[in-house]
């Protein structure tokens, strides 16, 4: 009785039996590179994001960037065009150009990106800070002297005549106006009042 011919195929002029221990090990280095090629489109597109993110990037830290003068060309030609098919195929040669950087200028790039996105952060924090200061400082009579203690350098006698101020423009919220979105516009010492604190509230910020 024949024997069933075992099932496989040729590399390179050798049969390789499926199942074998050739088979397997053929199989895992076919795996291997079709994980390369999968990290390979992946980094380009990290880097075509990143190239993107660039594009939106402050000017002054922009600048400090150690980029080559065509990428800087192809990211202001980026900005400039409107189309959407057209900024597409230009993103797409940004993320080329970006391939070609070496990773001391990717890093620079990331922290640059980083340090901006922190300072938004922190300009979020500062705004909210300013607006709970003037809320309370309108709402608790003591927090016009808990204030003047924490920073002595505020007019104090501005401050407490925007208080005042800012009392009296209140008004009595009616329930049918707010419901509409129609309640009345706060007065202008109101928006002094947060002005004034936020210039405090960044000078402290920039001494310390």
């Amino acid at each position: 009785m024949s024997r069933k011919p075992k099932r496989g195929y040729f590399v390179r002029g050798q049969f390789v039996a499926e199942g074998s221990e050739l088979d397997q090990q053929l199989k895992s280095e076919l795996k291997g590179s079709e994980i390369s090629k999968t990290d390979l489109k992946r980094e380009s597109e990290e880097l075509q994001q990143l190239g993107e993110d660039l594009t939106r990037l402050r000017a002054d830290l922009f600048e400090r960037l150690p980029l080559p003068e065509s990428l800087v060309t192809a990211m202001d030609e980026y900005r400039r065009i409107t189309n959407f098919e057209g900024k597409r195929r230009q993103l797409q040669y940004v993320g080329k150009l970006m391939r070609k950087l070496d990773q001391d200028t990717l890093q620079a790039a990331r922290e640059a990106l980083r340090e901006q996105q922190q300072g938004s952060a922190r300009a979020t924090l500062a705004l909210h800070e300013a607006e709970r200061w003037r809320d309370d400082l309108i709402e608790r009579e003591a927090a016009v002297g808990e204030w003047l203690s924490r920073y002595p350098a505020t007019d104090a006698q501005q401050l407490r005549a925007l208080v005042r101020q800012a009392r009296k423009d209140r008004v009595a919220p009616d329930a049918d106006a707010v419901s509409r979105g129609l309640a009345p516009r706060q007065g202008r010492a109101y928006r002094e009042i947060f002005q004034l604190v936020r210039e405090q509230l960044d000078s402290a910020d920039t001494h310390e």
